[in-house]
């Protein structure tokens, strides 16, 4: 059995930078208040007119993880495309990448796990690669937000929170057993479902209903119980980061890079403390890009690389959180 190594990585962000004193001017908020809750500072949001979707900007980061790995389109062998926010209610992104890239008429699959996403993706990527059913799989992560969210004072509680952007990677397969992506591990509970959610459009919440409300229904914005999901994410991140370090005979001690999810910087910070590592064995860029959902791992995964941060023998720990509820981790020997 093989192991899946990344070999390329990418990433995209619209140029548009919004600031939380540009939030300032939609809403009743402000940047102390967004920052002393979230840790942000500034997010990017697809320009108005712009050609971005989610398809358009992963395939933008794909060219460039692609590139980067020193393969040609030709040898990609399948798409992994994790996504939230795909172009249409179907069909999904994955075939839209397909088409833009230019790839032969190899298979493709999305993946609706949110925050989540991106573990997810990796992790069926990987499957595929252990069993020698694709030798190069394709992994996008990409999320257009800011079309999506309510930017009144009513909806601050969410879209303070998120960005647009996209971020991809290259798994390859790797004869090496001590490479690559070690294990990953997923888990869900659904019965929480309703404490992050976007309700509607649903089988019973569909066209006609969307007509008779004249663009009063909320259902169709984010709705977060924020301090609910709060205290789930801080347990469940932990959870993940274990099992995996568990699974591969590794301990705290020998993480030299955690990238988590950027859902919130306070998070990320309690989830440091609690395993005792130092500022440069976490990586964080929520800062600047806000929650990118199922890019934001790999839009980090990537800067992280690209500032020299992750080097060949690595332990790398990829883990998140988010609706569902659903969580996991993977675990990187660079």
């Amino acid at each position: 059995m093989y192991n899946s190594k990344i070999i390329g990585l990418g990433k995209y962000v619209p140029e548009q930078v919004v600031t939380n004193d540009d939030l300032s001017k939609m809403m009743d908020t402000n940047d102390a208040w967004i920052q002393e809750r979230t840790g942000i500072k500034e997010r990017r949001w697809v320009k108005e007119g712009s050609e971005d979707t989610s398809a358009t900007m992963g395939a933008k980061a794909a060219e460039i993880a692609i590139e980067r790995s020193g393969l040609t389109k030709d040898d990609i062998d399948f798409v992994v495309f994790a996504t939230m926010t795909p172009d249409y209610y179907f069909p999904g992104c994955g075939v839209q990448i397909q088409d833009l890239l230019g790839l032969k008429n190899v298979g493709a699959i999305d993946i609706r796990n949110q925050c989540s996403g991106f573990i997810y993706a990796i992790s069926v990527a990987d499957q595929f690669i252990k069993t020698g059913m694709y030798k190069n799989v394709l992994v996008v992560g990409a999320e257009y937000h800011s079309n999506g969210l309510d930017k009144t004072t009513r909806g601050r509680g969410v879209t303070v929170i998120f960005g647009d952007g996209a971020g991809a990677c290259v798994l390859s397969r790797e004869e090496d057993n001590t490479k690559g992506i070690l294990s990953t591990h997923l888990f869900s509970e659904g019965k929480y479902a309703d404490k992050l959610i976007v309700e509607a459009p649903s089988i019973k919440h569909w066209v006609p209903e969307i007509i008779a409300s004249k663009g009063e229904d909320l259902s169709y914005f984010p709705y977060m119980d924020g301090t609910f999901v709060f205290k789930h994410a801080v347990v469940r991140f932990s959870e993940a980061i274990v099992a995996g370090l568990e699974k591969n005979g590794l301990n705290k001690e020998d993480i030299d890079m955690l990238i988590p999810h950027q859902a919130n910087l306070r998070i990320a910070q309690f989830i440091q403390k609690k395993f005792e590592l130092k500022d440069e064995q976490v990586f964080n860029n929520i800062t600047k890009y806000g929650n990118t959902t199922a890019a934001s791992i790999i839009i980090a995964l990537t800067e992280a690389w690209e500032e020299g941060k992750i080097n060949d023998g690595d332990n790398v720990v990829l883990a998140a959180f988010g609706s569902g509820f659903t969580w996991g981790s993977a675990i990187i020997k660079w």
